[in-house]
């Protein structure tokens, strides 16, 4: 009996036999039609090309931070999506940035991409499989348009399949000088209507978008306690988070949550160990890709904080998917593209009545039409940089 166990042992396939020798050769960079120049929503795309044919389809940086982490991904393995993380994170030995994180995380969104076409499965699968039947959305700025209230608008969003309503605590309240002490009162006003327009079985949001200093916030949020929002978002200025955010939990029954503008692990980690926050606004590719992003989700149900991922593009949105079907604690989707197509992208997005789904094309289920996005930079040359290695081989700074 040991004998044939220890045969069968032998027999099994290993996970790397199914994949190919594979070596980056070329990473190429394209403009939407539509390009969105705020870093941290960029739309930019990307291809991570090897020697096998295979390609993987990212999005998000700049030309000039794509190309300079690009540089770590020629001529190596594309499967080893770890070490290629931890490469471009420490190749230019100063951490990166916000901005050039976005960049990293785009090129790993292609890696995984790669990974799944390789094995023929969807990254869910990759990542243990989806853990949910769809994902629930809301509209930034709602379902429906002028001359409809803000009640009928929380109605229409909600009778549309979206789990939430949400308002900005100073856009569309009138012009753009922001009095902060009337707009206190005027964005109570509107959020108790917008509970009469969600009614007993809806969710609404309402995203003070760092407009208020502690003490207004404190009061707004105390204001619309009763009407018992999902979350506030970004309740005082980032500057003042890892300060201001601890306090206003303890004072405060509505639901917190921060992060949109936040990169890595390291951004999150105080306040979601310390349950400062209850939802936590991590998005791809801003944190990293998916390789952080996965690691966060991690960090998150040890502490039983949601995710409710910032908007982003569409390529991310379905790298996030991907990834977010598989997370086990709450999830909300700011979602933007409701049913439309997106051009350039004739496979993308699973989206139906205020639901997101995943699907099971190979890697992030992403087509991506050549002739509909111009191309602006190539790297095929590696770059040199030290990294040192520990004695195991593992990488570690210079």
């Amino acid at each position: 009996m040991a004998a044939a166990s220890t045969a069968a042992l032998v027999d099994l396939p290993r996970a790397e036999a199914a994949l190919p020798p594979a070596k980056i050769a070329r990473v190429r960079i394209y403009q939407p039609p539509n390009l969105n120049r705020l870093f941290n929503q960029s739309n930019m795309l990307c291809t991570v090309e090897t020697d096998t044919g295979l390609t993987g389809i990212g999005e998000g940086g700049s030309k000039d931070t794509l190309e300079q982490c690009a540089g770590s991904l020629i001529g190596r393995n594309p499967f080893q999506i770890e070490a290629l993380w931890q490469r471009m994170y420490m190749e230019w030995f100063y951490p990166p940035g916000r901005e050039k994180i976005h960049a990293l995380g785009a090129l790993d969104l292609a890696l995984w991409d790669i990974k799944g076409k390789a094995f023929k499965a969807p990254v869910h699968q990759l990542l243990n499989g989806a853990e949910r039947d769809y994902l629930e959305c809301y509209p930034t700025g709602g379902v429906g348009g002028a001359g409809m209230s803000l009640k009928e608008r929380a109605a229409a969003t909600i009778s549309a399949g979206y789990r939430a309503f949400r308002i900005d605590g100073g856009v569309g309240l009138g012009g753009n000088v922001f009095d902060v002490h009337q707009r206190v009162r005027e964005v109570a006003k509107a959020c108790k209507e917008i509970r009469e327009g969600v009614g007993d079985k809806g969710d609404w949001i309402v995203d003070f978008h760092q407009k208020f200093d502690f003490a207004d916030a404190l009061r707004l949020c105390r204001l619309i306690e009763e009407y018992e929002p999902y979350l506030v978002e970004d309740p005082v200025r980032d500057e003042q988070f890892l300060q201001d955010l601890p306090k206003l939990r303890k004072m405060t029954t509505c639901p917190l949550a921060a992060g949109e503008e936040w990169g890595q692990r390291w951004n999150f980690n105080p306040l979601v160990e310390n349950h400062d926050l209850d939802y936590i606004r991590a998005t791809l590719p801003n944190v990293g890709g998916i390789t952080e992003m996965m690691k966060i989700a991690a960090l998150c149900e040890t502490h039983a904080v949601g995710i409710v991922p910032h908007f982003t593009g569409p390529v991310s949105t379905a790298a996030l998917a991907n990834c977010l079907a598989t997370y086990p604690g709450p999830v909300l989707f700011e979602y933007n593209y409701g049913e439309r197509p997106i051009d350039y992208l004739p496979e993308c997005l699973d989206f139906k009545q205020g639901k997101l789904y995943t699907n099971e094309r190979p890697g992030l289920g992403v087509t991506l039409d050549l002739k509909l996005v111009k191309q602006i930079g190539e790297v095929t040359t590696p770059i040199t940089r030290r990294v040192y290695r520990r004695p195991d081989g593992s990488l570690t700074h210079w």
